[in-house]
C-alpha cells in the first residue's frame, strides 16, 4: 500500500530539517542488512565482518553452534501485559532473581528496554529540589532521566571528580538529597568513569551514586557482573542500572539494587509500570546468557584480549594491567563529519562494517569510526582490521 500524496499535514518543518541535514551530511538512514554470525550482508550479497554491533560476548551473533538467542527463537510469544498486570511470569521473576544474584543486591526488577531503565529510574528516584551532578559524556537515556526528574541538573565535565566535589561544597544546600550520575564505561570513546573517587566524594558529602553497566555487565569481574564488581565496589554503589541488549545479546534493561529501591520503582516508575513487559522469547535469551556469564568466563576474558591486541596494533598506549585496554569499545578520532563518513564507507569496501559516529551523537569536530569488538571476533579478524585501519591512515 502507498500513501496518497494529498497528506493533510503540514510537512515543511520536518522536510526543511531532514534538508539541512542532508546538507551537512548529518542524515540518518535504516539500512536493511542480514545478520550471518559475525558478518553482515547486504542485499546484494556482499559480506562485511561486523565492527559495530555490541554483541560483545557474541551470544546473539553465533551461529555456527546455538546461541542463548537463537535457542529462544521458538518462543516468541509477547507477555500480553504491563508486569504489575499479567506480564510478570515465574520466568521474568527467575531472571530478576538472577540478576539480583549476579549484582550481589537485595532485589532487580526487568525493564523493556535499557533506555527505559536508565530515564525511568533517574527519573523516578530523583524528585524537584533534589540536586543531579551528571557526567558530560552520559548516555541520552541518563540525561533525558535528569531532565524528566525535574530536579536541579549540574552537568560536570567529563570525568571531573575535583568538579563534582566542588559542587558538592558550593551549590548543594543544607539537606538537599543529592544524586551523581554517571556511566561506568562511556559508549563513545570506550574509557571508564573514576567510579572509586566518585563514591569516596559521595560518602564524604552524603551523596547517592547511581551507576549504569550498560557496556561494563559481562565483561569485567571475577563473576562478570561490570566495572563495579572489578572495583571492588558492590556495597558503595547501591542503585546499578544495565541492560540486556549488549553482553548478554538479548533485548531489555534491569535496575537491581535495594528492595525498597526496587519496590518504590515497581510502584512509580511510569515506563516500568505501563509498559508492556518484556516477551517470554527475550527473557529466555537473557536467562541462558546469565546462566553461560556465571558458568564460563572465557568469552569475556576472550574479547578483553582482543581489545588489547588492536588497541596495540593501532599504536594506542596500553598500560599493563589497566582494565581500560580492555573495554571492547575502540574510538578511532577523525574529527571531520565527512572525513569520518568516508573512513566507515572505505573500510565497507574492503569487506570490514565500522560505523561512523558523528553530531550531536559526540562532540563537534570529534566525529569518529567505534569499533566494537566481539568475543566471536578472531585474532586474524583484529590483525585484519589493523591493516586496514593502517591503510587509511597512510591514505
Amino acid at each position: 500500500m502507498r500513501w496518497e500524496k494529498s497528506i493533510v499535514m503540514n510537512l515543511d518543518r520536518f522536510t526543511s530539517d531532514l534538508a539541512d541535514l542532508e546538507s551537512r551530511g548529518r542524515r540518518r538512514r535504516l539500512i536493511p542488512r542480514r545478520i550471518d554470525g559475525r558478518f553482515l550482508v547486504d542485499d546484494d550479497g556482499r559480506r562485511l565482518l561486523n565492527f559495530g554491533s555490541n554483541d560483545y560476548l557474541g551470544f546473539a551473533l553465533a551461529s555456527a553452534t546455538p546461541s542463548p538467542s537463537t535457542h529462544a527463537a521458538n518462543n516468541i510469544a509477547g507477555s500480553t501485559a504491563s508486569a504489575l498486570v499479567c506480564g510478570w511470569t515465574l520466568q521474568h521473576h527467575r531472571l530478576a532473581e538472577s540478576i539480583a544474584a549476579l549484582e550481589s543486591t537485595e532485589s532487580a526488577v526487568l525493564f523493556p528496554s535499557g533506555f527505559a531503565a536508565c530515564s525511568g529510574t533517574i527519573a523516578t528516584l530523583a524528585a524537584p529540589g533534589d540536586l543531579i551532578l551528571s557526567d558530560a559524556l552520559n548516555h541520552a537515556s541518563l540525561i533525558d532521566g535528569c531532565r524528566l526528574s525535574k530536579a536541579d541538573v549540574v552537568v560536570y565535565p567529563h570525568g571531573d571528580v575535583a568538579f563534582v566535589q566542588q559542587q558538592l561544597q558550593q551549590t548543594a544546600r543544607a539537606g538537599q538529597r543529592v544524586w551523581i550520575v554517571t556511566d561506568s564505561i562511556f559508549s563513545m570513546d570506550g574509557d571508564i568513569a573514576p567510579l572509586a573517587d566518585l563514591v569516596e566524594v559521595a560518602q564524604r558529602y552524603d551523596a547517592d551514586l547511581i551507576v549504569d553497566e550498560a557496556h561494563g555487565t559481562g565483561i569485567f569481574g571475577q563473576a562478570g557482573s561490570g566495572v563495579v564488581e572489578m572495583l571492588g565496589l558492590k556495597n558503595e554503589i547501591a542503585v546499578r542500572i544495565g541492560t540486556l541488549s549488549k553482553s548478554i545479546g538479548a533485548q531489555g534493561g534491569f535496575v537491581a539494587g535495594p528492595q525498597a529501591v526496587i519496590d518504590y520503582l515497581i510502584n512509580h516508575c511510569r515506563p516500568l509500570i505501563f509498559s508492556t513487559s518484556l516477551s517470554s522469547g527475550a527473557v529466555a535469551a537473557a536467562q541462558r546468557s546469565i546462566d553461560q556469564i556465571q558458568s564460563d568466563p572465557q568469552p569475556r576474558v576472550h574479547v578483553r584480549r582482543l581489545s588489547r591486541r588492536l588497541r596495540e596494533a593501532i599504536g594506542q598506549q596500553c598500560v599493563p594491567g589497566d582494565p581500560a585496554a580492555e573495554v571492547p569499545i575502540i574510538a578511532h578520532i577523525v574529527g571531520n563529519d565527512s572525513a569520518a563518513t568516508q573512513a566507515s564507507f572505505e573500510l565497507q569496501q574492503a569487506g570490514f562494517y565500522v560505523p561512523a559516529i558523528r553530531p550531536p551523537t559526540v562532540p563537534t569536530g570529534t566525529a569518529r569510526l567505534r569499533i566494537s569488538l566481539s568475543a566471536i571476533h578472531t585474532d586474524e579478524d583484529v590483525d585484519h582490521l589493523a591493516s586496514a585501519l593502517a591503510r587509511l591512515t597512510k591514505a
